[in-house]
């Protein structure tokens, strides 16, 4: 089931991302969360975009939202996706039934641009983007450094 984020959802989604955090180069973060972190991005990101969650027998199993690509005015019209699922979960059609209803969300939306940045390689996330029309427009090589190694990141582009 997907349904809106929740504040309680704050402790489950907070430790399907500490995940990524701590064991991958998926998220560029270092420090991982606890619970009033997440509640705190919970409250500022779903106050002005939606922020969705996969949810199976009480469990939160994955979640997508937007948020503001960048802080200056002329790019009131885009926004960033992010999603993450749980650990185990991949490949069960759950990364897909969350861009598809957050994309739904969006096209509700004053939105013209939405942008995925994707730590390079992750051949999941850019397959799940390029299944819905997101288009490669940019790929900076070393950017970022993390666990000791310099990461490439590309970003795609979807416009609606």
């Amino acid at each position: 089931m997907i349904r809106p984020v929740r504040l309680e959802d704050a402790r489950a989604l907070g430790e399907i991302y500490n995940y990524y955090i701590a064991r991958t180069v998926v998220s560029f973060e270092e420090r991982t969360l606890d619970a009033r972190d997440m509640e705190e991005r919970i409250q500022t990101v779903s106050a002005s975009f939606p922020w969705l969650v996969w949810e199976e027998d009480g469990e939160a199993l994955g979640y997508a939202y937007v948020n503001t690509f960048k802080e200056r005015f002329a790019y009131r019209f885009s926004v960033e996706d992010t999603i993450y699922l749980k650990r185990g979960c991949e490949g069960r059609g759950i990364g897909k039934k969350l861009i598809a209803a957050i994309l739904n969300e969006v096209k509700k939306m004053d939105v013209h641009v939405v942008v995925s940045c994707i730590t390079m390689p992750n051949e999941r996330s850019v397959g799940l983007h390029e299944k819905f029309g997101f288009i490669k427009i940019a790929h900076f090589h070393e950017i970022g450094f993390k666990f000791d190694r310099w990461l490439d990141v590309g970003y795609w582009e979807l416009t609606l």
